[in-house]
């Protein structure tokens, strides 16, 4: 089967199941109190969204890449279609909701920390539905990326994927319903801190690992921020320290650390040194303003992540 760009649905790398969004960021000198007014400072407007990030991040490393995700018909919805389509993401999975608005976020960035605040807003259309995921390309891809956040949609491509023996990568921001089913239809199956929290009730991410490992993953991660992460894998932990670097913004530093892992995969590195790219490409995504401007590119890698 051809699309309407012409490329086989037989011949992308990774295709992604999850959310896009459109991102206002500006640095303000720090988070204001109620009922004050606030200056900020280099407006920066850039696509965003946890799957559609870690696509853009593999695309500029040269890999295939197609979102299945959904946008409103507004201007916003627009704009993140084509930002995918500059970035070389295919789109043609993106399906537009008619009446609806697309998913959007204005980031509040503090200089000399890295932290923001973010407000945001869903997509009002209907969530992507099962039935909308290309079932044909997911099987033919050599990755499934997925951020779980249209669950049932996530896990309609994680069961095609399974049947096909196509590795399924998930990146578990949040404890929602559905994402522990996803667990078990996961292979690489990494989760951030608060979502180790709340699984276990309290800070406890080997305990997160262990319990994460039981439902079926080969292997399971926690990042933990400036503490690096924690991976889980044939009852075996590694710990992987947080690369020093002085952090600007710390938006899609996740994003790009699932996508940098992805890369991995691919590369056909082991455990050890995927985990280590995923901590450095973070790291430089974290030193400019915005999730997909410090996207490092293949030129500045170390030697050691080179082919």
């Amino acid at each position: 089967m051809v699309g309407t760009s012409g490329q086989s649905e037989a011949c992308w790398d990774v295709v992604g199941v999850g959310q896009c969004a459109l991102d206002y960021l500006g640095r303000v000198d720090a988070y204001p109190p109620p009922d004050t007014k606030c200056e900020f400072q280099d407006l920066t407007i850039q696509g965003g969204g946890p799957a559609a990030t870690a696509l853009v991040a593999l695309a500029r490393w040269g890999w295939r890449t197609a979102l299945c995700s959904v946008v409103g018909d507004d201007p916003f919805g627009r704009e993140i279609r084509a930002s995918l389509d500059r970035e070389g993401v295919d789109g043609r999975y993106v399906r537009v909701r008619s009446k609806a608005r697309s998913q959007f976020a204005f980031i509040a960035v503090e200089p000399g920390s890295g932290r923001r605040t973010i407000f945001w807003r869903r997509p009002t259309g209907d969530p992507l539905r099962p039935e909308e995921v290309p079932v044909r390309a997911v099987g033919a891809a050599r990755v499934l990326l997925t951020d779980g956040l249209f669950v049932e949609a996530a896990l309609g491509a994680a069961r095609a994927a399974r049947q096909q023996s196509v590795p399924v990568v998930v990146d578990a921001g949040t404890l929602r319903d559905g994402m522990l089913e996803l667990a078990r239809l996961s292979d690489h199956f990494i989760t951030s801190e608060a979502f180790a929290r709340s699984l276990m009730g309290g800070p406890d991410p080997e305990g997160a690992c262990r319990k994460l490992a039981e439902l079926g993953p080969e292997v399971v991660g926690v990042t933990l921020g400036p503490r690096g992460s924690l991976f889980f894998c044939r009852g075996a932990f590694l710990r992987q320290p947080a690369d020093s670097i002085e952090a600007v913004d710390t938006t899609g530093c996740g994003d790009v650390f699932h996508g940098a892992y992805v890369h991995g995969l691919l590369s056909g590195w082991d455990l050890k040194r995927r985990v280590r790219f995923a901590s450095w490409a973070a790291a430089q995504a974290a030193t400019r303003l915005g999730g997909r401007a410090g996207i490092p590119s293949p030129s500045q890698s170390p030697d050691a992540f080179r082919p």
